[in-house]
């Protein structure tokens, strides 16, 4: 018992900390003068049901992004053990994450890119997941393409 209640607190604290972060990060490109090329935000962790928990935080930070730059490019990669949460398979018991990318990507014009190289250490292909979500050969290089091209990295890490 006191085991399940400390990792709780540890998966809060990691939450919340993250948020606190984001939030931050969100409010310095919020308050210039000019928008950056895009934002992309990075997510990596080992908690297979991050993206769950985190997204809807994302999305209301994307939700701020476009409101005070509408039409800010924004895009998402995930290449930790979270990403595994955004397979084909997975989509009954991941329907928060699967809802929210599925809405952000037709709805709300993110990118949303998992690594592909990781999925395949695991044999799991671009064909496991929805045509929704984009496989990309590497995300490293994915987040440097994004950069390359003036996007502000927001880094969300367990």
């Amino acid at each position: 018992m006191r085991y399940s209640l400390l990792a709780i607190i540890l998966i809060t604290a990691t939450l919340f900390s993250s948020s606190i972060v984001c939030s931050s990060e969100i409010d310095d490109i919020i308050a210039r003068k000019q928008a950056p090329a895009g934002v992309m935000f990075e997510i990596v962790s080992d908690e297979e049901n991050l993206l769950g928990e985190l997204l809807p935080s994302v999305k209301a930070d994307i939700s701020k992004l476009r409101q005070r730059f509408p039409g800010i490019p924004i895009a998402i990669v995930t290449h930790g053990t979270e990403q595994f949460a955004l397979t084909s398979k997975n989509r009954s018991s991941e329907i928060k994450a699967h809802d929210l990318v599925k809405t952000l990507v037709e709805s709300e014009d993110v990118d949303v890119h998992v690594c592909g190289t990781h999925a395949g250490w695991y044999g799991v292909t671009a064909e496991d997941f929805p045509d929704y979500v984009d496989v990309t050969a590497a995300a490293p290089t994915q987040i440097d393409d994004y950069e390359a091209i003036g996007y502000e990295l927001i880094v969300l890490t367990d």
